[in-house]
């Protein structure tokens, strides 16, 4: 069976990055690789052993076009609220918090928030199918 291990994004500026998925997700290095041209960066943290895989391309001045296929990234919290109100106070600016529902049913609590090179992360409630 296939087992989801990391999702890769290419990023302008590396530090900002990680700060940005410090102070947002508590995501830190577990692995940096450098080439000739690019250096893939590894973050993760004690909840999962999901990776986000940095990419940063050492020619690259510009950031890259995201496109209409992007979708986002999901991560699941305990307390909505309190992340989203930690999430602000850092001047992380997130969206309102949302309910979705399916078929009268609350189907799940999020909010989105982007990082510095505009990729979506969804937060959502920890609970039903979002674990």
């Amino acid at each position: 069976m296939a087992k989801a291990i990391h999702s890769m994004i290419r990023v302008l500026d590396e530090q900002r990055s990680l700060d940005f998925y410090s102070k947002a997700f508590g995501l830190e290095v577990t692995e940096r690789l450098g080439f000739d041209g690019f250096t893939l960066v590894y973050l993760s943290n004690s909840e999962s052993e999901f990776e986000v895989e940095l990419t940063i391309n050492h020619d690259r001045i510009e950031p890259c076009a995201l496109g209409d296929g992007y979708g986002h990234l999901a991560v699941s919290v305990d307390n909505l609220e309190a992340e989203h109100a930690r999430l602000s106070g850092l001047g992380l600016n997130p969206l309102p918090i949302k309910e979705f529902m399916h078929q009268g049913k609350l189907l799940a609590k999020f909010f989105f928030i982007q990082d510095p090179d505009g990729y979506k992360i969804e937060v959502l409630q920890r609970g039903g199918r979002y674990k």
